[in-house]
């Protein structure tokens, strides 16, 4: 039985334990935590964009922009069918839809290659934009 949230793909066994170990196909099953995905999500929208978390605070409280930080990423998995929501902050001004389009191809794509598992939505919420100035003005 897999722990919930996990996602496992068995795998057929031939009852000789020789051949069993032989082929890759045929060694038994992999089971995958559903917070695995999650951090692949949230490491692929930090690594493919310009997208970014929220770091600091406590319990919510005192967190700030920062493109550095990985984006929050939750799943559901029903088999081996996963739903992700992303959320991620973003450099201002970027044309949010074509942002949001190509971030959320890319992270379905990169999940599904990384993991086996069959991506078939993606839900990103952008939380907070920023200029990137820290909230400085520049002197001309």
């Amino acid at each position: 039985m897999n722990p919930p949230g996990a996602h496992a793909t068995p795998l057929p066994r031939t009852g000789d334990a020789a051949e069993d170990y032989g082929e890759a196909g045929t060694r038994g099953q992999t089971v995958l935590a559903a917070r695995v995905i999650e951090k692949i999500a949230g490491q692929v929208a930090s690594d493919e964009s310009s997208a970014g978390g929220s770091s600091g605070g406590f319990l919510g409280i005192g967190t700030r922009a920062d493109l550095s930080a990985r984006p929050k990423a939750s799943v559901e998995l029903a088999g081996n069918i996963a739903t992700l929501r992303v959320e991620v902050g973003m450099l201002y001004p970027v044309p949010l839809r074509q942002a949001t389009e190509e971030l959320r191809r890319r992270i379905a794509t990169r999940v599904t290659e990384l993991t086996g598992v069959d991506v078939r939505q993606v839900d990103i919420r952008i939380s907070w934009l920023t200029t990137g100035t820290n909230g400085r003005r520049r002197l001309l």
